[in-house]
């Protein structure tokens, strides 16, 4: 029997690493490289797990992000996939969100 496959997408999270935290962020670089894509097709390719994505877009992202392919896709056998997203799902990047900092008053 072959094994199904599925796959983990973690554009959000490595955009997270490399100080992007708004969507938005990847409209300009994308244009830069002659893609253009509206404000919600962006959000959805950050947002959410794409089922089809034009290579142009992701050799795109590899460039924008300086990363590899493997840090973005990452290949699950279809059935652990499904028991991960059941099982509380996968790890937000609200660790990797700037803190607010802190103003206190110094009195002299």
């Amino acid at each position: 029997m072959t094994a199904k496959l599925d796959y983990r997408w973690h554009l959000r999270q490595v955009m997270a690493t490399r100080g992007m935290f708004a969507t938005t962020d990847l409209a300009g670089p994308l244009a830069e490289r002659g893609i253009h894509l509206s404000s919600s097709q962006v959000y959805r390719l950050v947002a959410e797990r794409p089922e089809r994505l034009s290579l142009k877009v992701l050799m795109a992202l590899l460039d924008i992000l300086d990363c590899s392919m493997e840090d973005l896709i990452e290949p699950v056998a279809a059935e652990s996939a499904a028991r991960t997203r059941a099982a509380g799902g996968e790890a937000g990047v609200g660790d990797l969100r700037p803190k607010r900092a802190q103003i206190s008053r110094i009195d002299s």
